[in-house]
């Protein structure tokens, strides 16, 4: 094989894959030249790089053209995010065992977590929650365990070692994905799979898992036949009942089917915390400059004054978790008194009993958009408002001004960087993605999930 410089040849791999990447690591280690010894460590980086498994990135980019290391696919494409993680530490660190480095890096962990943030731009706002996600990793069960993001999920999870990965699906299905997509994760020593067939676990448990089912749900219409047939063709619903048995430690479920279908089961099974009778969302959006949370972004139409008051004490629970003091600003379309109408009323009442409920919350309200973000338009209209400098918990009147809100923002300023949405309420830890979660916010959610079962 011959790699070249020729950019009439296909088989070009310096410019794009070595120079950004060896001046990166050389430079990081003020390198007074560029050893033969550099070199061979960006080679051996990009060899390793080009057995490993496909990015979700290069996935998208190259569609159904993806491919395993072979005659077809034999050097990392330059789509790969990961290039920059690999090859500028590997340079750096032979810059510095050749003596040529004068500014040698003293803690590489903080190194890599900074070339992280350049391709994982929700690297920094998930820092503390990886960290304490890796102090005791859990058991957490994938309900689509055959979706090719779940799998890539599964493999960044290990490679963090932030969880126990179990998947509900089809065992062939399972693996025959994996080898699709060129991952390294295999059964028994990464990841369990449970299903409905041929599965000793579904076997041993199977009617402790529809009775129990059928107890929860005799009163609403659920009979023991239905219970049956729903435990075996719903792998959220069994998910559920793996983590309020005791099997699992949480669940992530949502990739695919509707968020509501989802939060039915799981409400069913699992339940809220102890004085609420409901669930909530909030989703995390990463701005230019800011990061905010907006709630409640999918359960709720229209929240009464106490409900959006238990949403908001929960999100700032929630919030600390990111090692964040939570601001929080109540919105609405009124600005502290100027007009009154339903929703300005409920905000005011919300304030009220926050002040009740948690004195020391840094809260205030009712005010528009704008006066959250912005303290000096805040403080023209409201000079003594107790919120110092920016919101970041953005508390919506109404379902459709938050979900608006935020699909809004993730596109048009957001760059579709969130996390979420994070459920809120519920007994035990469990998360609902959307359809359109990519594999990073998979293995977010998945991290979150672990920190709430902790």
């Amino acid at each position: 094989i011959i790699c070249t410089g020729r950019s009439d040849y296909p088989n070009q791999v310096n410019n794009v894959l070595c120079f950004p990447f060896i001046f990166r690591g050389a430079l990081d280690v003020g390198a007074t030249k560029i050893t033969e010894e550099m070199k061979m460590a960006a080679v051996k980086a990009i060899a390793e790089l080009a057995r490993a498994e496909q990015s979700e990135v290069a996935a998208r980019a190259y569609g159904e053209k993806v491919a395993s290391f072979g005659p077809e696919y034999l050097i990392p494409n330059p789509f790969d995010p990961r290039l920059i993680v690999k090859i500028a530490p590997a340079v750096a660190k032979a810059g510095m065992d050749s003596g040529v480095a004068t500014r040698p890096i003293q803690d590489w962990d903080a190194y890599i977590q900074g070339l992280n943030e350049f391709v994982y731009h929700s690297g920094m706002i998930m820092k503390p929650v990886f960290s304490q996600a890796k102090l005791a990793p859990k058991r957490i069960v994938f309900a689509e365990g055959e979706d090719e993001r779940v799998l890539r999920a599964v493999q960044v999870v290990r490679d963090e070692g932030i969880a126990h990965p179990i998947l509900i699906g089809r065992p062939a299905e399972i693996r025959r994905r994996i080898e699709s997509a060129g991952l390294r994760i295999r059964e028994g020593e990464d990841f369990e799979i449970v299903y409905s067939e041929n599965c000793a676990f579904f076997d041993e448990h199977y009617e402790e898992f529809w009775t129990t089912y059928h107890r929860l749900m005799e009163r609403k219409g659920v009979s023991p036949d239905f219970a049956r047939r729903e435990v075996r063709r719903r792998a959220t619903l069994y998910g559920s009942l793996m983590v309020k048995l005791g099997y699992a430690d949480g669940l992530v479920c949502g990739t695919f089917g509707r968020h509501e279908t989802h939060r039915e089961y799981v409400q069913s099974v699992i339940g809220t915390q102890a004085g609420l009778d409901r669930y909530y969302a909030m989703n995390l959006l990463m701005l230019p400059g800011r990061t905010v949370f907006i709630g409640d972004t999918y359960v709720n139409y229209d929240p009464t004054a106490e409900q959006l008051t238990d949403m908001a004490l929960l999100a700032c629970e929630e919030i600390r978790n990111f090692g964040i003091t939570p601001k929080v600003a109540l919105l609405s379309h009124s600005t502290f008194g100027t007009e009154d109408t339903p929703t300005s009323l409920k905000m005011r009442e919300v304030l009220a009993r926050l002040g009740e409920r948690a004195p020391e919350l840094e809260v205030e309200g009712e005010m528009h958009g704008d006066a959250a973000l912005d303290e000096h338009i805040r403080l023209k209209a409201f000079p003594n408002s107790r919120l110092k400098g920016q919101a970041n918990l953005l508390v919506m009147p109404t379902l459709d001004a938050a979900n608006i809100s935020f699909n809004l923002l993730k596109v048009a300023a957001g760059d579709n960087l969130t996390v979420g949405p994070i459920i809120l309420g519920a007994a035990k830890p469990v998360n609902i993605l959307t359809p359109t979660a990519t594999v990073r916010r998979i293995v977010n959610m998945t991290a979150l999930t672990v920190v709430d079962a902790g």
